[in-house]
């Protein structure tokens, strides 16, 4: 089959960038949205060009390092599935395809397609963490958890921090990674003596960022590739509010 891109080229965060014009016309539709990306690429090294600089790693889902805004939506088309595992089976033969960075001012454009998500690792280092000493590894079911609670829990740490959220949001809103983070840590035992200091924390931290507030439109939970539901952010909300009348 034969696509037609349409990719953001920038050299860098200080140069100007703007959308250029390429064709793969070798592209099986058993490939997948990277694999393709690396037969361009393949293209361009042999005629002497730039190739195109995108983010990946782990190509399996579990990593969030693939963040393209694709077709105007973060990660493509596909409900609930990250870059690298949309196959190209999913488009037209012939379709044009649209394929742009994350945009949002907290995540600066290194090159092309990659952005500067440190910003989430700051946050992550403000307060996303256990640091008290819990001594050896408990005997298993020593520490009783409640069930449906764990289950919550086990559902907020299945974030990947992509920042689909971030870039689905008209506001660049940070606060679905960043309620995620900060339920999967409140709602287990070990988590509850630094609770209080994480929310406030990391809440400062994402605001020193730059993110936009929510506006609860939904876009995020709806574009997250792990399906992180808004609840967080209603349990975030809570811990932060939870964290300043204890703080008093």
């Amino acid at each position: 089959m034969k696509v037609n891109l349409k990719i953001w080229r920038q050299k860098n965060a200080n140069t100007e960038g703007k959308m250029m014009d390429y064709t793969v016309d070798t592209v099986n539709p058993h490939m997948s949205f990277l694999e393709m990306l690396d037969v361009l690429n393949e293209q361009l090294v042999n005629k002497g060009e730039v190739p195109v600089a995108f983010d990946h790693d782990c190509r399996e889902g579990i990593c969030g390092a693939c963040s393209l805004h694709i077709n105007g939506r973060p990660h493509g088309p596909s409900h609930a599935t990250t870059t690298c595992q949309l196959y190209m089976r999913h488009f037209k033969d012939g379709e044009t395809i649209y394929i742009e960075p994350w945009r949002a001012k907290s995540f600066p454009i290194i090159k092309d397609l990659v952005v500067d998500r440190s910003a989430f690792d700051r946050i992550i280092a403000a307060g996303g963490y256990v640091s008290v000493n819990t001594g050896q590894a408990q005997d298993a079911n020593n520490i009783p958890v409640d069930k449906a609670l764990a289950e919550k829990a086990m559902d907020s740490a299945a974030c990947i921090g992509c920042g689909a959220c971030v870039a689905a949001c008209p506001n660049s809103s940070a606060m679905l990674f960043v309620s995620a983070k900060i339920s999967q840590l409140a709602m287990f035992p070990q988590g509850q003596a630094e609770r209080d200091m994480r929310a406030q924390n990391m809440v400062n931290q994402m605001d020193e960022e730059g993110f936009g507030n929510c506006a609860s439109i939904g876009a995020c939970e709806a574009e997250c590739p792990k399906e992180i539901t808004l609840a967080n952010i209603a349990r975030m909300n809570r811990e932060y509010i939870r964290s300043t009348i204890i703080d008093e």
